[in-house]
C-alpha cells in the first residue's frame, strides 16, 4: 500500500503537475478573444461601414 504525500510537502513540480491535472481544458479555445463588444460604445469600424452604406445607397 501507498502512503499519499500531503500536497505541501511535495516538490514545486509534483505540485505544479497536480494543480495541472485538476485544472479544466478549453479545448484549443482562448477565452480571452470570447469577450462580448460593449453596444453602447463608440465603434469606429462601425460608423465607417455605415457611412460607406449610405453612400452607395444614396
Amino acid at each position: 500500500m501507498t502512503q499519499s504525500v500531503p500536497l505541501n510537502k511535495r516538490s514545486k513540480k509534483s505540485q505544479r503537475a497536480y494543480h495541472a491535472k485538476q485544472r479544466g481544458s478549453w479545448y484549443g479555445l482562448n477565452p480571452v478573444t470570447r469577450t462580448v463588444p460593449n453596444q453602447k460604445a463608440y465603434d469606429r469600424n462601425k460608423a465607417k461601414i455605415l457611412c460607406r452604406r449610405d453612400f452607395i445607397y444614396d
